[in-house]
């Protein structure tokens, strides 16, 4: 009887793969996104609700022509593979809020929002384009939808959402509410190393496409550790690589991307 649940699980967990555009990764997928998108876009005008909108500003202006810009990048990009069926659903949003936070996010479903104590670091329409194309790569990656996945496997069993819901309402909800940011600070989502460094080298090719420099974002991420001075947490202590590993890793994958550099 353990030998053929294991089978069945390992045949369930093949079955509920998904695979990653440009990195190739497999990832757990329990949930389809015409699933999770409502509820990320739930949440999305649940921050925007409570948060101080900045329009009508350069800054602001800015956030909405670069996204605007790798938007389509990105749809050219899944077009060119033959996966825009993967941007089904998608409704593309681009928002500067006030707030000092030094951090940006996309909610899956191509929800975007900066913080205005980012925008001294990125400076300038490039640097824009690198923190966009880096959490825009978050939402194409599914990475939301990946953590949602882990979280039922680990807290309810595998399983499919319905059946989920069935079994334990309030823990399912909870982890959908965590899988798009809602109930965690400001909406931010806290991903893996794995997943930050992934969605690194997306950025790199979407910016690209975008018409961006991709060594651009190497530079960002100089400004960044010089922002930090060292106060970093350790590597292995934080879900986000080391300044040092990010600007090594970027610089590495700066010549796949310049295949796609449009100047």
């Amino acid at each position: 009887m353990r030998n053929i649940i294991l089978i069945l699980t390992t045949i369930l967990i093949f079955q509920s793969c998904a695979t990653v555009p440009v990195t190739g990764r497999k990832q757990l997928s329990l949930i389809s996104n015409a699933e999770l998108l409502p509820m990320s876009f739930q949440g999305y005008e649940q921050v925007l609700d409570s948060s101080k909108i900045i329009n009508n500003t350069a800054q602001a202006r800015m956030v909405k022509s670069v996204g605007k810009k790798i938007q389509v990048a990105v749809e050219e990009f899944m077009k060119m593979n033959g996966q825009s069926a993967l941007l089904e659903g998608y409704a593309w949003d681009f928002n500067l809020i006030e707030a000092d936070v030094v951090n940006a996010w996309c909610m899956p479903g191509g929800k975007v929002a900066f913080y205005t104590g980012i925008m001294p670091i990125c400076k300038d329409e490039k640097g824009v384009a690198v923190v966009m194309g880096h959490e825009v790569a978050h939402a194409i990656a599914n990475h939301g939808r990946e953590r949602m996945s882990q979280g039922m496997a680990a807290q309810l069993g595998l399983s499919s959402l319905s059946v989920a819901m069935g079994q334990n309402p309030s823990l399912t909800n909870k982890l959908l509410m965590q899988s798009v940011g809602i109930g965690t600070q400001l909406g931010m989502l806290k991903f893996s190393r794995t997943h930050e460094s992934e969605a690194d080298r997306m950025g790199l090719i979407f910016m690209a496409l975008a018409g961006y420099d991709p060594s651009e974002a190497p530079k960002f991420w100089e400004r960044m550790a010089e922002l930090s001075k060292g106060q970093a947490p350790p590597e292995f202590l934080s879900t986000h690589p080391s300044h040092e590993t990010r600007i090594s890793d970027l610089n590495a994958q700066i010549p796949e991307a310049m295949k796609y550099y449009k100047n």
